[in-house]
């Protein structure tokens, strides 16, 4: 189906759709303890077919990206509602489970909290990255119940604090109508991709997306400060750095959002103004916060510890990648590598366009960027595909794109303009 069509059906769809206000069986009770969760487990192992999941965290209110409610669905079992506060060890669920497929919504979301207390998929179904590679242009879960089935989903509770117990009734129905229809979503989408010449690629996506390491802890992850581009100094950086590290270790303790105990903008007028006095501090427009301030001898003890290092103990402006350098310098730079950079780009995007898709789910931004900066010595499709692959493409898309890339660079040496 091509974006057109795509879009019509949506429109279709969108104009009928049923609103979708409870679960078939009702609200099922919160699994809180081990007798729940053991009839929970045998009544999944007994159903069949396709388990959806999902899970709630509290993003923006506590500490970390744990899952605070786990939801599953199952032909023969219904739905479950697990509380994994009361029941943080899953793994005999995840026996049960060890040879269904696991149908998710934007996996990559969940898949981490869902790991923590046991649960993890050997087969998956993203039916958000399906949606993408069918060219859907809203991949949101209503959206896409909307447009593929014809259903309204109420999604007013996503970004509620779902630490809270016990948790309301309507965020519960909320939470089971998320995978009230996940199922059979799931099969309209994979029947679609079949029917598009695109079921093997998706499958290689999905084994791909569980094969990825869990992500390593970030080098100095107080880089990532929100308007820490506008702190020049390294002593000012130390300040950020200082701070940063008061703050993460407040939050961890309380268990919030690092956020809510001091907001990223607070931190960079620390490092701008670098206040002496608890006066100084307290005049600052970033405290007028009651959180801000209720820390406000931690911040100062920040502050006065960068104020004192030695300038050998100071950090460097900015952190060297292991990659490429910003795309924005590469005509001056190297003006050959910002010649491949785009016709790389205009091939991805052309063949994106052919088949109905994202370019960044055709080819990773990043492999187009690392394969222009560095391209095999020798150009040929066999050795553009091998450096893709070395850079983690999977199979199908070397197929679709190593040859008209290799032909791109080669026009390009043909032309003199390498």
């Amino acid at each position: 189906m091509g974006v057109s069509e795509t879009e019509a059906a949506s429109e279709s769809a969108g104009a009928d759709a049923v609103p979708l206000l409870n679960p078939r069986e009702g609200i099922p009770p919160v699994v809180a303890d081990d007798a729940a969760l053991e009839r929970v487990i045998e009544m999944f192992a007994a159903g069949t077919g396709p388990v959806a999941v999902d899970a709630e965290r509290a993003s923006g209110y506590r500490y970390g990206q744990r899952a605070y409610l786990v939801q599953l669905r199952r032909q023969g079992a219904g739905t479950a509602l697990i509380d994994p506060v009361a029941c943080p060890d899953l793994s005999g669920l995840d026996a049960a489970l060890a040879d269904a497929e696991m149908v998710l919504h934007a996996a990559g979301q969940d898949l981490p909290c869902l790991a923590e207390v046991g649960l993890r998929p050997r087969r998956l179904f993203d039916t958000e990255l399906a949606g993408r590679l069918l060219g859907y242009p809203k991949v949101g879960l209503g959206s896409m119940v909307r447009e593929v089935l014809g259903y309204a989903l109420e999604k007013g509770h996503s970004a509620a604090d779902w630490s809270t117990r016990p948790l309301p009734e309507d965020w519960l129905r909320y939470a089971a109508l998320d995978v009230e229809l996940l199922i059979e979503l799931r099969d309209a989408l994979a029947g679609e991709l079949e029917r598009a010449g695109k079921l093997e690629w998706a499958l290689e996506e999905f084994a791909a997306i569980l094969a990825t390491p869990p992500k390593a802890p970030r080098p100095d992850p107080w880089r990532r400060t929100s308007g820490v581009h506008r702190v020049r100094g390294r002593r000012q950086l130390a300040v950020v750095r200082e701070v940063w590290e008061a703050r993460d270790r407040l939050a961890r303790e309380r268990d919030l959002s690092p956020g809510r105990v001091l907001p990223d903008a607070a931190i960079v007028q620390l490092a701008l103004e670098m206040p002496k006095t608890p006066a100084e501090l307290l005049s600052l427009s970033s405290m007028r916060n009651r959180g801000a301030r209720r820390h406000q001898s931690v911040w100062l003890r920040a502050v006065n510890r960068a104020r004192a290092l030695p300038d050998a103990e100071l950090p460097v402006p900015s952190q060297p990648g292991d990659g490429p350098p910003p795309t924005h310098r590469w005509a001056e730079r190297d003006p050959e590598a910002a010649k491949r950079l785009s016709a790389a780009r205009t091939v991805v995007a052309a063949l994106a366009d052919e088949h109905t898709m994202p370019a960044e789910n055709l080819l990773q931004p990043d492999v187009v960027r690392r394969l222009a900066w560095s391209p095999p010595a020798e150009v040929t499709p066999a050795t553009i595909g091998g450096a893709l692959r070395a850079l983690g493409a999977r199979d199908w898309q070397v197929r679709l794109v190593a040859t008209p890339l290799a032909k791109a660079l080669i026009r390009l040496e043909a032309k003199g303009e390498l």
